[in-house]
């Protein structure tokens, strides 16, 4: 019963990511059961994530395959904004490595254009 809940409500939150609502009238039912909570961050938060829908090639199983390909295809339109989540003291590391680079190669231009300079004087 618990693992039927939990798909349920997995369907309710694609649906919701599905269509694309925003502003504060979006309710996404997370916290409705454990599954959810669990891929709060994968499947609407800052992640990439893959999905991978299984078929049956049992004649008997067509409206299962479709059902799920159905499923497949809503759960393909929902689109996040993966960012790196990063600390910002590394953040600041990375950004004055930068500077000093960009800084390293106008020093490096200066210094040949005063050494083509001085050639040119002497």
């Amino acid at each position: 019963v618990s693992i039927n809940r939990s798909l349920f409500v997995l369907r309710k939150v694609v649906v919701a990511l599905a269509k694309g609502e925003s502003g504060a009238r979006r309710h996404l039912p997370y916290r409705e059961s454990k599954l959810t909570a669990l891929l709060k961050d994968a499947i609407g938060g800052n992640s990439y994530t893959l999905m991978f829908a299984c078929l049956s090639p049992l004649d008997r199983s067509v409206d299962d395959n479709l059902s799920t390909l159905q499923y497949a295809t809503l759960a393909s339109s929902i689109r996040t904004d993966p960012t790196v989540n990063m600390d910002p003291k590394t953040a600041l590391i990375i950004q004055l490595k930068r500077r000093i680079g960009e800084l390293e190669e106008e020093l490096a231009a200066a210094l040949e254009k005063i050494h083509y300079l001085s050639k040119a004087q002497g």
